[in-house]
């Protein structure tokens, strides 16, 4: 009972809080133009964030910060059944929403809603269920290894087909953190890392666009108004900013230059806005974040908590650093949104979830 009267731990809160509060005013800043432009309103994307993302997910956040971790283990299986029917759902006419030739929302009158956002935390926690009743039989090939391929493959299937590539990405180093730190075998994760090189050149190989994003990661500088335009312009927008940055609100490149200033870009008007001294700051929110995430994880009072704590914990770590190396031209461009930062209320909210269920198990852990 003493466990139970724990406070939710301060540090990840607060961090959690400064990345929400730091996002809210670069969407505020970054949009404006094409708020603007599209809707006729400067600050459309920054209320929709708020009252579509942010407020919503901070109530959920609190919910799920005040329910025992322990009775997810009761739901895991049927929130991720019905999250692969929802992921279905995406591709049926009149119910999925096709955006620039992807299928990845399901829309609801005003509403529309990414399945795949929630998929990595219902992965997440049915992976935790599923492995902890595991115990030895997880390092087995055909009692671990091999179903663990099956669940891996009917969700990238399901993902791929959107196609989604950078989320399929993201849900797969997530599923692996989970699986290795569950105690599977080194050469399990050798040929799962293996199996997954050798999807990627497939999936390169078999689409166009694909094999040109890599192509321009390698020679940014072979069509700067083509294929290459969207990373020639982010580039251009970090080195702008230099040290301090250009000023909050005096960023040029988010006036129809830049596609995608509030989503997957949003670092690079970070980085011309409030240059090396702003970005240095975010990029410390994300060590805290990951820093106190692992923390609550190894000192979790159960596999399950374990689990479910560096699965959330990879999830945010993992699709920031790529989110950041991406649009910085570390690697390809991949289409992910920065975590709490980019505008996205799917996004905001499952997130929060994730931080909700993080908080509640740091309130069972005996020390962080």
């Amino acid at each position: 009972m003493k466990s139970n009267k724990r406070k939710p731990d301060q540090i990840l809160a607060i961090t959690t809080f400064a990345l929400l509060v730091f996002g809210l005013v670069m969407i505020s800043s970054a949009g404006v133009a094409i708020s603007k432009y599209r809707f006729n309103d400067g600050y459309y994307f920054f209320k929709h964030q708020l009252f579509y993302g942010i407020l919503p997910g901070l109530f959920l956040m609190f919910l799920a910060q005040k329910i025992d971790y322990r009775l997810w283990k009761k739901f895991a299986f049927f929130l991720f059944i019905v999250n692969l029917f929802l992921l279905v759902l995406v591709f049926m006419p009149g119910l999925g929403l096709k955006f620039q030739g992807a299928s990845r929302w399901i829309k609801l009158g005003p509403f529309s809603f990414q399945p795949s956002e929630m998929l990595k935390l219902t992965l997440i926690l049915y992976l935790a269920v599923w492995l902890e009743g595991k115990k030895e039989l997880k390092t087995d090939l055909f009692e671990g290894f091999i179903p663990f391929l099956a669940i891996l493959g009917l969700v990238g299937f399901l993902i791929i087909k959107q196609p989604d590539m950078g989320t399929l990405g993201i849900i797969v180093l997530i599923a692996m953190s989970v699986y290795f730190l569950s105690g599977a075998k080194a050469s399990h994760i050798a040929a799962m890392i293996g199996i997954g090189a050798a999807a990627f050149l497939a999936l390169v190989k078999f689409e166009s666009y694909r094999a040109n994003r890599l192509l321009v990661f390698l020679h940014p500088e072979l069509d700067p108004q083509g294929m290459g335009y969207q990373i020639n312009q982010a580039l251009l927008a970090i080195g702008s900013g230099g040290i301090f940055g250009l000023g909050l609100g005096h960023s040029r490149q988010k006036f129809n230059y830049l596609p995608e200033p509030v989503g997957d870009s949003i670092f690079a008007i970070i980085s011309e806005e409030v240059g090396l001294i702003g970005v240095t700051i975010l990029v410390l929110l994300f060590l805290a974040f990951a820093m106190r995430g692992f923390k609550i994880a190894k000192n979790a009072p159960d596999t399950f908590g374990r689990l479910v704590a560096v699965g959330i914990t990879s999830w945010i770590v993992f699709q920031a650093l790529i989110n950041i190396a991406a649009i910085s031209g570390l690697i390809p461009l991949t289409g992910i949104t920065l975590p709490f930062i980019s505008y996205g209320g799917t996004s905001i909210i499952f997130s929060m979830i994730g931080v909700g269920i993080l908080l509640n198990i740091s309130r069972k852990c005996e020390k962080i």
